[in-house]
């Protein structure tokens, strides 16, 4: 791992950069306005199988998951509304987080909000449901800390594994746009705002 200028800022790759506590202290209360809206959910892969982390979304798109595929709908297929829009502050933080990894101009219309629950994890995958992969990922975490496993174009390729705290930011993009990666099961622990969880923003470009 080659550490650029700022500590809290470290280069994972070509295009891939981790900014140590970035995000703001105030997005935990966004997040339980969003999950009023529209409430958590596990969904279920394509093949049946039932994703361990909970999950919602915001914003003009949403990505969606059952046994016909894997794809963005903007209409919510739980409740047959839209998604709840996306909150300026989570707009802003996208922005300059993907600003500060070096992807100017980035506005996503697609965030997946993901709840780990203790023991939950997210096998290694792509992000290539996206219309555009010219935009990068930019990727939020709160709450309890978890292991975050980034590799390369291949599923075979040797997996990094960084550990995220609370506030911590990942950006991924350019060369690293469709680099496997994921999450190792959630260890038991108790944040003082969160619980005993970890929540995950992901902002896309999706359509």
């Amino acid at each position: 791992m080659t550490r650029l200028i700022e500590d809290s800022k470290i280069s994972l790759g070509p295009g891939a950069v981790l900014l140590r506590g970035f995000a703001p202290d105030d997005l935990p209360g966004a997040v339980e306005q969003l999950a009023a809206a529209a409430p958590f959910r596990h969904m279920v892969t394509p093949g049946g199988f039932r994703m361990s982390a909970a999950m919602t979304n915001c914003g003009a798109l949403g990505w969606v998951s059952d046994r016909k595929g894997y794809r963005y709908s903007g209409i919510d297929p739980e409740s047959g509304l839209a998604w709840p829009s996306m909150p300026a502050t989570f707009l802003r933080l996208a922005s300059e987080a993907a600003a500060a990894a070096g992807f100017a101009d980035f506005v996503p219309d697609a965030c997946l909000v993901n709840r780990y629950a203790v023991g939950a994890k997210m096998s290694p995958h792509q992000d290539k449901d996206e219309l555009d992969f010219e935009q990068p990922i930019v990727s939020v975490s709160l709450g309890l800390p978890a292991v975050f496993q980034f590799g390369g174009l291949e599923r075979r390729d040797a997996m990094n594994r960084v550990r995220l705290e609370h506030g911590d930011v990942v950006v991924w993009g350019g060369p690293s746009r469709l680099f496997y990666h994921g999450v190792m099961p959630l260890k038991d622990g108790l944040h003082p705002r969160l619980g005993a969880c970890r929540i995950n923003l992901t902002f896309r470009r999706a359509g």
